[in-house]
């Protein structure tokens, strides 16, 4: 009896920690929807974050998990479905067509492999801890993925830095090694042939005379 209850207590703990984090972006989409714009943002994060809730929606239930065992699993996750769904329809709302083609591009590949990963993880396994061990591994490149997906807004600068700085280096290296090259003076002669005169170099601050 005790175990339960503390297996309860940490549900309940990690649960409302969860929730913060999924409500977190609430701040965000007020800003999208007062200036009826997505600005810089990227719907990436919300994708994948939809990506991880769904997953471990499925994991909670009765088809992967044993009876109700992670119940608790299937509440968070499943409001999480919700707030990360309601997230993304903002975010196409008022984006941009190239914002549009973008959760797009990003949306139907994630589909996708929830499709398959409940697909295999019915009829390919056949005990809940097969399931549980393929669908919680799934699960567990999602979560890194939810919590890495923000660096892809910090990634070009990320690479960008070092390159401007390995510019800037190169600049201040040789800035004055530069050779500045004398104009070709050109003549015509009366022939109309052209006769190109390279200067010649000067001699005791002469120009060619000794």
């Amino acid at each position: 009896m005790g175990g339960y209850a503390l297996h309860l207590a940490v549900g309940i703990m990690g649960n409302a920690t969860s929730l913060l984090l999924f409500a977190a972006p609430i701040l965000t989409f007020k800003r999208v929807i007062r200036k009826r714009s997505t600005e810089e943002y990227s719907c990436v994060p919300y994708i994948v974050a939809l990506f991880n809730c769904f997953l471990y929606t499925w994991y909670g239930l009765p088809v992967v998990s044993n009876k109700w065992e992670n119940f608790p699993l299937v509440t968070i996750n499943g409001l999480g479905v919700l707030m990360e769904s309601t997230f993304i329809f903002i975010y196409f709302w008022f984006a941009s067509a190239k914002g549009k083609k973008v959760v797009a591009l990003v949306a139907v590949p994630v589909i996708t492999a929830i499709c398959i990963t409940a697909l295999v993880s019915t009829f390919a396994f056949h005990s809940h801890r097969q399931r549980k061990v393929f669908v919680g591994s799934v699960g567990l490149v999602a979560c890194v993925g939810m919590y890495g997906s923000p660096l892809v807004a910090a990634c070009p600068n990320l690479i960008g830095c070092p390159l401007g700085i390995f510019q800037l280096m190169l600049y201040f290296m040789y800035r004055k090694k530069g050779i500045k090259a004398e104009p070709i003076k050109m003549d015509i002669e009366s022939n109309g042939s052209v006769e190109l005169k390279t200067p010649q170099p000067a001699i005791n601050g002469t120009n060619g005379k000794i």
